[in-house]
């Protein structure tokens, strides 16, 4: 296989998985060790995000090919990109939280279904609850009526009891 090929098809594949992604954060990782970074990667894999290191002029390429504009200005220095195709929370928030500890990561921008996100969108995604604590708070918003009518029962039978 040629190296011109081999570029195609890399290309390729990174296209398709900007267009399968969910959400994809773009960060700078200067400044971090490779321990640091190990971590990272290992926090991301934990969620099932794909985090990958990709030449900017090759990122560049497949985002003209999976049709997203807007984000040539953030691929410049070095630059990782976080896909996942599950949740769409999961990689804002772990590199958000990861960014709090290590102040040399630096979040660039990303994609959230298909559609660029700012810095400050990115981080507001992070400050919400992951699926699990989504479905938590949804269940305890649907017990509340029944929890305070049993309160109100249970009152009302203490009430007669005294009585």
């Amino acid at each position: 296989m040629s190296k011109l090929e081999s570029k195609k098809q890399l290309v390729e594949e990174i296209s398709t998985k900007f267009r399968e992604s969910k959400t994809t954060v773009f960060v700078d990782y200067r400044g971090l060790d490779v321990a640091q970074i190990t971590e990272l990667r290992k926090n991301l894999r934990d969620v099932g995000v794909d985090y990958k290191v990709y030449k900017n002029t090759m990122t560049r390429r497949a985002l003209a090919e999976a049709e997203m504009e807007g984000l040539d200005d953030t691929l410049t220095g070095p630059t990782a990109v976080a896909f996942s195709n599950d949740d769409v929370i999961a990689p804002a928030k772990v590199i958000h939280n990861f960014a709090k500890e290590n102040e040399e990561l630096e979040i660039k921008g990303g994609v959230i279904d298909g559609e660029v996100a700012t810095i400050e969108q990115l981080k507001e995604l992070a400050s919400l609850p992951d699926y699990d604590g989504l479905v938590a708070m949804l269940l305890s918003v649907l017990q509340a009526p029944m929890r305070n009518l049993a309160y109100a029962t249970q009152q009302i039978a203490d009430e007669k009891e005294e009585a």
